[in-house]
C-alpha cells in the first residue's frame, strides 16, 4: 500500500531529525573531546612553563648566590689584606727602629771588640791566605789595633795563617749624619783575589741577616700564631 505524502513528508522529517540529532550529539562528542584535549595540552603548557620558571629562578638564586660568595671572598681578601699591610708596617717600622739605633753602636763601649768579632767570623768564612780590608775612615784605627789579635785568633781557629792589609782607596761610606747620601753604621767589608770574592761585615749587613733569620719569631711575638699561614718564613 502506497504512502501519503503526509506519512512520507512525516517519514522524512524523522529521517532528518535522527541525522541532526546525530550530527549534534557527535558536534558535542567533538565538542569535549577537542576540550578535553585543549585542556590536557594547557596543563602540559602549563607545566612546561612552571619547570622553566622554576629552573630561571633556580638560576637566578645560583647567580646571586655566586655573587654573595664572590663579594664575602672579596670582603675578606680585602680585609687580610690590610691586616698583612699593617702588620708589614709595622715590622719595618721595628727594622727602621733598629737601623737608626745602629749609629749608636760604633760609639759603645764594646764597638773594638765588635769589629774584631766581626773580622774574624769573615776570616773564617772566606778561609784566604790574603785579606785586603774595607773600613770607614773613621775606624781605621780601630781596626788596624784588632788585626794583631785577630790574626792570632783566626789560627788558633783554623790553623791557618793570614795576611791582612787596610785599602787605603777605597772607604766604607761616613757614618750617618741626617744628611741625604750612603752612609754606614760601622764593621768591614772583607776581600780577597784582587775584589773577586767579598764579605760583607758591615753592622747594616748583619741587621739584615738577623731580621731575615728572626722575622718568624718576630712574627710570632707580634701577632701570635697565624691560623692561615702555611709557611712561617
Amino acid at each position: 500500500m502506497a504512502m501519503s505524502d503526509s506519512q512520507v513528508k512525516q517519514q522524512l522529517q524523522q529521517m532528518v531529525n535522527f541525522i541532526q540529532q546525530e550530527a549534534r550529539e557527535k558536534a558535542e562528542e567533538i565538542r569535549v573531546q577537542a576540550e578535553e584535549e585543549f585542556n590536557i595540552e594547557r596543563q602540559s603548557i602549563v607545566r612546561e612553563e612552571k619547570k622553566k620558571i622554576s629552573k630561571e629562578h633556580e638560576r637566578k638564586m645560583k647567580q646571586v648566590e655566586v655573587r654573595k660568595k664572590i663579594a664575602r671572598s672579596n670582603e675578606l681578601n680585602q680585609a687580610r689584606i690590610r691586616v698583612l699591610k699593617a702588620q708589614e708596617e709595622a715590622i719595618q717600622q721595628i727594622y727602621n727602629m733598629a737601623s737608626q739605633k745602629l749609629a749608636d753602636v760604633a760609639s759603645s763601649g764594646g764597638y773594638e771588640q765588635m769589629l774584631s768579632a766581626l773580622l774574624v767570623q769573615g776570616l773564617i768564612k772566606l778561609g784566604e791566605d790574603e785579606v785586603e780590608l774595607i773600613c770607614r775612615q773613621c775606624d781605621e784605627g780601630v781596626l788596624q789595633k784588632s788585626l794583631a789579635a785577630a790574626q792570632s785568633d783566626y789560627k788558633q781557629k783554623t790553623g791557618k795563617d793570614v795576611q791582612l792589609t787596610i785599602n787605603q782607596v777605597h772607604r766604607l761610606a761616613p757614618p750617618p749624619s741626617g744628611q741625604p747620601g750612603p752612609s754606614c753604621c760601622g764593621g768591614v767589608l772583607l776581600s780577597a783575589r784582587g775584589g773577586r770574592i767579598l764579605c760583607n761585615n758591615t753592622l747594616e749587613q748583619r741587621l739584615a741577616l738577623a731580621y731575615e733569620a728572626f722575622l718568624p719569631d718576630i712574627r710570632m711575638a707580634l701577632f701570635g700564631k697565624s691560623q692561615s699561614r702555611k709557611f712561617t718564613s
